[in-house]
């Protein structure tokens, strides 16, 4: 059921699914996507969880506030929708941004989750330089910079034998980049510039799940496997896809992180 959420921090777009009885699960999307990429998830995950899905702050029905953005933003709308939904605590899977995000609550907030799984995603994504030119590129360009955008997106996103496998997906998800707000993205851009929570992850105790893709530009295994050796609480599973596995592998995705999950249900 799809609805915007009127909360503390704004009205986000959201949608839920599995009854309320389960325990909730936040999904958090990556950046230039919402939360249709968790499609392929939904009615599996929906089974065991009461799932709420999110578009992340500057993207799709939730609030494009102007930049620059931070993890305290994108971590502190979570609670907020948390707050308006009535949900004490909860489990959190997060992938890329939305993983990152995962991350900064594991650190803030760990009292509210119960497991978080972060997927394709790192401590540190790639470089203040690169994500700031990209703000700037994205501003400067507008609606057109967006396209010019989606255009490179599935080298990054997909592994070259998806993209002449599933043209059609691919076509779909550079178009649902191409409909984000440039403001909305840059600002995100701005958010992953400055964040780095490289020194704060030995001080993590949730139980975490990292998963990472194997053919992953973006967010490696090597930065799973760093993160991994510096959580206590964490495991790593891998995934033969590049940085959008939940859609390029959606049944291994689906598996790996509901596997985890069920097995934190009854855990602590």
């Amino acid at each position: 059921m799809e609805q915007q959420l009127n909360t503390a921090r704004g009205d986000f777009r959201i949608s839920l699914d599995g009854e309320a009885s389960l325990p909730a699960l936040l999904l958090s999307n990556s950046l230039g996507t919402t939360l249709e990429m968790w499609k392929p998830q939904v009615d599996e995950l929906s089974k065991n969880f009461h799932v709420i899905r999110y578009d992340t702050r500057g993207h799709g029905g939730s609030p494009i506030t102007p930049g620059p953005y931070e993890f305290k933003d994108l971590g502190e709308d979570v609670l907020a929708i948390m707050d308006a939904l009535e949900v004490d605590r909860g489990m959190f899977c997060g992938l890329s941004m939305g993983g990152h995000t995962g991350l900064w609550l594991a650190i803030n907030a760990a009292k509210r989750f119960q497991a978080i799984a972060v997927c394709n995603s790192a401590a540190r994504i790639g470089t203040v330089d690169g994500w700031r030119e990209r703000a700037a590129s994205v501003r400067q360009g507008g609606v057109s910079g967006m396209h010019d955008l989606a255009k490179s997106a599935p080298s990054r996103w997909f592994t070259d034998q998806f993209i002449t496998r599933s043209p059609d997906i691919v076509k779909q998800t550079q178009q649902g980049l191409e409909n984000v707000s440039p403001e909305g993205y840059a600002a995100c851009c701005d958010a992953l510039a400055t964040s780095d929570l490289r020194g704060d992850l030995p001080a993590i105790n949730t139980p975490m799940l990292f998963l990472a893709g194997l053919s992953d530009p973006v967010t490696t295994l090597l930065d799973a496997q760093q993160m991994q050796c510096l959580v206590s609480t964490s495991q790593l599973k891998t995934i033969a896809a590049s940085h959008l596995s939940n859609i390029e592998a959606p049944h291994e995705f689906t598996n790996i992180v509901s596997s985890f999950l069920s097995q934190q249900k009854f855990s602590n």
